[in-house]
């Protein structure tokens, strides 16, 4: 019987059995598949990404200083313009109030209807409204304020879902936004108020801006009301067990900030008395 020739120790795959189904001809395929798939992994992650998971990618990416400056430059330039179209179209609008709340809610929600009489009734007293321009509460606002042949002023935000323009807001009083930070500056700059509905998370991010600018004294002192008891009281008991009682994270005189109500005229009384207070009145 013919002896074969056992491979010694030091020999390589590559140097035995190399004829055709070979165990060589095996070993090299799979290295050829591996480095294949090594290739193309890269690619196949990039197709599964989300949109929010490609945008984090995207953040951790490596970028050369002329990639950097020339980014950073048009942003820059975007934030000017928008502060620059918001002071111009907005610098003498006169005395108004910002009615913040949810753009989900409908026409046939009762804090829909508080919304429109509470912005009928301001401009009954003499002030403009101001929203975010949507749907929701915000057209409310817009629509009470343009029913009554108010001010009407929209701050819109662009949006991937929920946020377009309503038709109560008056066409020179218009404006659109990329950035949350210059649009909620317009809020604040030229409100005499805010009337705050509820609402989700953009409505808490209105509300607590405005609150941190006056506990801070970055901005003079507002009247802030709250509309809904029912809504808002959870929040209130928080802040005033946790935040102030528990953990001592805020005075009790930062409570006076805020006024909860629950009608139309209450919300507007607020402001009314607060105005009173200082002998002024809206001039329009």
């Amino acid at each position: 019987m013919e002896q074969l020739n056992a491979p010694s120790p030091n020999t390589t795959p590559q140097e035995v059995n190399t004829g055709p189904g070979s165990k060589e001809t095996t070993h090299r395929s799979e290295a050829q598949s591996t480095t294949q798939i090594e290739k193309e992994l890269p690619k196949r992650d990039e197709l599964l990404l989300t949109p929010d998971e490609q945008r984090i990618k995207e953040a951790f990416k490596d970028r050369n200083w002329n990639e950097v400056k020339t980014a950073d430059s048009w942003v820059i330039f975007k934030v000017m313009a928008e502060f620059v179209e918001g002071f111009d179209k907005l610098a003498q609008i006169g005395p108004c109030v910002s009615i913040f709340g949810s753009a989900r809610t409908k026409p046939d929600n009762p804090y829909y209807t508080m919304a429109e009489e509470i912005a009928a009734k301001l401009v009954r007293h003499g002030y403009g409204v101001i929203t975010g321009g949507g749907p929701g509460i915000m057209e409310a606002g817009n629509k009470g304020a343009f029913e009554q042949g108010g001010k009407s002023v929209g701050l819109n935000i662009k949006l991937p879902f929920e946020q377009h323009s309503n038709i109560y807001i008056d066409p020179d009083k218009n404006i659109n936004f990329d950035f949350f930070f210059v649009r909620k500056v317009m809020f604040v700059k030229y409100a005499q108020g805010f009337v705050v509905m509820p609402g989700g998370m953009g409505t808490l991010d209105e509300l607590f801006e405005a609150l941190t600018l006056i506990q801070t004294k970055k901005i003079a002192r507002f009247p802030i009301v709250l509309v809904g008891k029912a809504y808002w009281q959870g929040l209130i008991d928080w802040i005033m067990d946790v935040m102030l009682g528990q953990e001592h994270n805020i005075n009790p005189e930062d409570m006076k900030l805020i006024s909860l109500v629950d009608t139309p005229t209450e919300a507007v009384k607020v402001i009314d008395d607060f105005y009173d207070r200082y002998l002024m009145k809206p001039n329009f």
